[in-house]
């Protein structure tokens, strides 16, 4: 499989490829390997999390 051909499917939970991919509404990605994919709520979750706290930062700075 090719580098950056895995998407996560938020409907369904599962790991999709470029042979069985999903509507673009319903995924995450593309990201580079399976286990990327598998872990894409966790980073997205850690994202959401330091952008949060940036923005926090910069409210206290003003």
């Amino acid at each position: 499989m090719e580098k950056g051909t895995y998407w996560y499917n938020l409907r369904t939970g599962q790991v999709e490829t470029i042979v069985d991919k999903s509507q673009s509404k319903d995924l995450l990605g593309p990201y580079p390997t399976y286990e990327a994919a598998l872990r894409a709520l966790q980073t997205a979750r850690e994202r959401t999390t330091a952008w949060d706290e940036d923005n926090r930062r910069w409210d206290e700075d003003d």
